[in-house]
C-alpha cells in the first residue's frame, strides 16, 4: 500500500523537483520536503511523550518525506525545563522508538537533532550556571556562563556519543549534530563568544576543535553506514561573529574530516539583538533575504570528492515557495516548520492539486514561538488542532448535524463557522458588514501584516466549499435568530473599539487611525496594548511618511511580541524615524499639543505640533445579545445553546479568537 504523498510523486507536475525522492544517507526519501527540528514543549518530565507521538505521526501521514526530532539534549545540564527532552538517559530509548514507529509506520523518515544549548539555559531548573565557552551571557539581563574546563568538553562530547546510540537503539534513521543558531558548539565556533586563548580557542582550527571532537566521536561510534548529518549557522548576523565567508570554510572544513551525509543550512545565533528575529524570520521580512546562504554552502563543498546533500530551511510557507529553489540546483532538500504546523498535510494537498484547502502560515509567530517564550506548547493561529493531534483529529462529519448560527464574521467567527460545517452540521454565518475578517481584513492593508490575507482567502475558499450560508449585511438581533430556529448560536460579535479618555480633547482608536486617509504630519501613538496592533500602525503611518512618536508607558512597545521578533520590530521603527518615548503617557490634547506625563516622576511634558493622538484602550465586548437571546428561547419554547468566543468574551488578539471559535465548534 502507498503512504500518503507516495502516489503523487512521478505525476507532481507542479512541483517536480520537490516532489521527486532523494537519496540521504542511505535511506530514499519519498520527496525532497523535510520538517526541520523545532521546539515543541510537549515533552513531560525530560522525555518524549504520546503527544510527541501524535503530532509526528500526523506530519508523517500527511506526506513529508523527513522529520527531524526536536533538539534532543545530550547532558543534564542542558536541561533548561521539563518540557526540554534528553536522550542521555536509557529510559528515552522506548519514548523515541515510539516517536521512530508512528513516523515510519506513515512512510517518512525520522532523523533526531542533538543538542546542548549551552548558555541560552535557565539555570534555576538545573540549580546550576549555564555552560560556554567564556564568560559571555546570550543577553544583557542573563547570569554569565560557566566557563567550561577541558574534562567538561569531553563530559559533553560523551553525552552526544551516547545520546545517537540511544536514538538508533529506538530505530531513529539519523542523527543531526546542532552546529548552529549560537547553541554550545557555535559559542565555541563563533569569534564573537570564544574569548578563550587554550586549545579551544583563538584560531579557527581551536575553535572548531570541540565541534570536530565531537564529529569524530559520533562517527566512530555509529559508524560509517548510519547517517549523521550537521545544522550550521550561515551567517550569525551578529557583530564580531561568523560570516558566510568563514561558514565556507567550516562547512567544508567539518566536511572534509567526517563523512556527512547533509548539511542543514540555517542562519542566525540565539543572542539579545536583531541576529534572533531572523530566525524565525516573520511575516515582516519578504521571505527571500536568507535565499543565497545555502547555494553558497552548496557551491563550497561542491568540490568535495563525494559532495553531501544541502538542505535549506527559513520560511518556506508552500510547496510553490519551495520548488524553484530545488529546480534552480540551490538546495537538495527545502524544510518547511510553521506550514507543517499549520498544516500537516500540506505536501499530499499540493501533490494532489489541493493548494486551496491548505491552512497557510501567516509567519506570525504568536502560536509557535510565542508561545514557547511563555514556557507553553506550541499551538498555531490559523491551526488550533497544532499540538492538540490526540484529542482533535481532522474534522468528520457527523450522521446527524445540527441546526448552527454563527454571528460575526471576524476571524473566530469564521473558524467557528468552517469548523462547525466541517463536523457536518448545518452552518449560516452571519456578518453585519458588507464582508468577512473584522479587524484582520482591515489589519491586511497595512503592507507588512498582508501575510493574514492568506487566512482570510483561505477560510474564504474553505467557507464555500464546506457549505456555509454566509449572509453579510445581517444582523444578529434576537427577533431574527429566533425566528430561524436554530439549536446553537455561537456569538463572535467581537468588542467595541474604545479610546483612552483624555481631560481634554479626543483620542482615535485604531480602527479609526486605519479609517482616516489624512491624519496630520505629526502622529502620536500611545501603545496600552503591548501586541502587534498598536507598534504595526505607527510602522505603517511612518513608512507614509508621517512623523510618528510612539509612547510606551510600560517602558517597551508590543511587550507581549516575543523576541523572535520584537528585536527587528524595533529595528524597523528604528529606521523609519519612529521616536518612543518610554514610560510616559498622554493625558490631554490640545491646540497641537500633546500633554504628557511622566510615570516616574508624575512631571508634565508638553509634545507640541501634534497633529492626531491615537491611544486605543481595550475594546468593550459585544455580549449584550447573549442573556437576552438566552431568555427569548426560554420564552419561546426553544431548546437553544448560545456559545461566545473571541473577543465578545474579552478582548485580546486574533489567536485566542481563532481557537475558541474551532472549540466552540468541536465541542457540539
Amino acid at each position: 500500500m502507498a503512504h500518503p504523498g507516495e502516489a503523487h510523486v512521478a505525476g507532481g507536475v507542479r512541483y517536480p523537483s520537490a516532489l521527486s525522492p532523494i537519496e540521504v544517507g542511505g535511506h530514499t526519501l519519498r520527496n525532497r520536503i523535510f520538517v526541520p527540528a523545532h521546539t515543541t514543549n510537549f515533552g513531560a518530565d525530560n522525555l518524549p511523550s504520546e503527544r510527541h507521538v501524535s503530532y509526528h505521526r500526523a506530519r508523517a501521514e500527511g506526506g513529508v518525506g523527513l522529520i527531524i526530532f526536536e533538539g534532543i539534549r545530550v547532558h543534564e545540564s542542558s536541561l533548561g525545563r521539563a518540557q526540554g527532552v534528553n536522550g542521555y538517559e536509557r529510559a528515552a530509548v522506548p519514548a523515541f522508538a515510539r516517536v521512530a514507529e508512528a513516523v515510519q509506520g506513515a512512510g517518512a523518515k525520522l532523523f533526531g537533532q542533538i543538542i546542548h544549548l549551552g548558555r541560552h539555559i535557565d539555570g534555576n531548573f538545573t540549580r546550576t550556571p549555564s555552560w560556554s565557552a567564556s564568560p559571555t551571557p546570550w543577553t544583557a539581563t542573563a547570569p554569565p556562563p560557566h566557563p567550561m574546563t577541558a574534562a567538561e568538553i569531553a563530559e559533553v562530547v560523551e553525552g552526544h556519543r551516547v545520546t545517537a546510540l540511544h536514538l538508533l537503539d529506538a530505530g531513529l534513521d539519523g542523527i543531526e549534530l546542532q552546529l548552529a543558531h549560537g547553541h554550545l558548539l557555535q559559542q565555541f565556533l563563533s569569534p564573537a563568544v570564544n574569548g578563550r586563548d587554550d586549545d579551544y580557542g583563538g584560531s579557527l582550527e581551536n575553535r572548531l576543535r570541540f565541534p570536530l571532537e565531537t564529529l569524530f566521536a559520533l562517527r566512530e561510534a555509529m559508524g560509517e553506514d548510519a547517517t549523521l548529518g550537521v545544522r550550521i549557522s550561515a551567517d550569525e548576523l551578529l557583530p564580531g561573529g561568523l560570516t558566510l565567508q568563514d561558514m565556507t570554510r567550516v562547512a567544508v572544513a567539518l566536511a572534509s574530516a567526517v563523512k556527512l551525509d547533509f548539511i542543514n543550512v540555517s542562519h542566525s545565533a540565539y543572542h539579545g539583538s536583531y541576529t534572533i528575529s531572523t530566525q524565525m524570520a516573520d511575516m515582516n521580512f519578504a521571505g527571500t533575504e536568507f535565499r543565497h546562504l545555502a547555494p553558497a554552502i552548496k557551491q563550497a563543498v561542491g568540490h568535495l570528492p563525494s559532495p553531501p546533500p544541502v538542505l535549506a530551511v527559513c520560511r518556506f510557507r508552500d510547496l510553490a515557495d519551495a520548488e524553484p529553489v530545488l529546480a534552480a540546483g540551490e538546495a537538495d532538500m527545502v524544510g518547511m516548520a510553521r506550514a507543517h504546523i499549520a498544516d500537516p498535510a500540506v505536501v499530499t494537498k499540493a501533490a494532489e492539486g489541493r493548494e486551496r484547502e491548505i491552512r497557510p502560515c501567516v509567519s506570525c509567530n504568536q502560536g509557535c514561538v510565542g508561545f514557547l517564550s511563555l514556557n507553553l506548547a506550541i499551538t498555531c493561529l490559523t491551526n488550533p488542532a497544532a499540538g492538540r493531534e490526540a484529542i482533535w483529529a481532522p474534522p468528520v462529519a457527523a450522521e446527524k448535524g445540527r441546526r448552527v448560527i454563527v454571528v460575526g464574521g471576524g476571524p473566530g467567527g469564521m473558524e467557528a463557522a468552517l469548523t462547525a460545517a466541517q463536523l457536518g452540521h448545518r452552518v449560516s454565518l452571519w456578518e453585519a458588514g458588507d464582508s468577512l475578517g473584522g479587524t484582520l481584513a482591515k489589519v491586511t492593508a497595512m503592507p507588512l501584516r498582508f501575510d493574514f490575507d492568506r487566512f482570510l482567502s483561505y477560510h474564504d475558499a474553505a467557507l464555500l466549499d464546506a457549505g456555509v450560508e454566509v449572509r453579510t449585511g445581517t444582523r444578529g438581533s434576537v427577533e431574527a435568530l429566533i425566528g430561524e430556529a436554530p439549536e446553537v448560536v455561537i456569538l463572535a460579535t467581537g468588542a467595541e473599539p474604545k479610546a483612552m479618555a483624555l481631560s481634554a480633547g479626543q483620542a482615535l482608536t485604531l480602527e479609526a487611525a486605519l479609517a482616516d486617509p489624512d491624519l496630520g504630519h505629526h502622529v502620536v501613538l500611545q501603545d496600552l496594548l503591548g501586541t502587534w496592533s498598536v507598534v504595526s500602525v505607527a510602522e505603517w503611518l511612518a513608512g507614509k511618511g508621517h512623523k510618528v512618536t510612539l509612547l510606551a508607558p510600560t517602558g517597551t512597545p508590543g511587550w507581549t511580541i516575543p523576541v523572535y521578533s520584537s528585536f527587528a520590530m524595533r529595528h524597523r521603527l528604528k529606521e523609519k524615524g519612529v521616536r518612543i518615548i518610554g514610560l510616559h503617557t498622554v493625558a490631554a490634547f490640545e491646540d497641537g499639543v500633546a500633554h504628557l506625563v511622566d510615570q516616574s516622576t508624575g512631571d508634565a511634558v508638553r509634545l507640541e505640533g501634534v497633529d492626531a493622538v491615537v491611544a486605543p484602550a481595550h475594546g468593550r465586548p459585544r455580549d449584550g445579545l447573549a442573556p437576552t437571546l438566552r431568555e427569548a428561547a426560554r420564552a419561546a419554547g426553544l431548546p437553544l445553546a448560545v456559545r461566545i468566543v473571541g473577543d465578545a468574551q474579552a478582548p485580546r488578539t486574533a489567536l485566542e479568537a481563532i481557537f475558541e471559535g474551532h472549540e466552540a465548534a468541536r465541542a457540539l
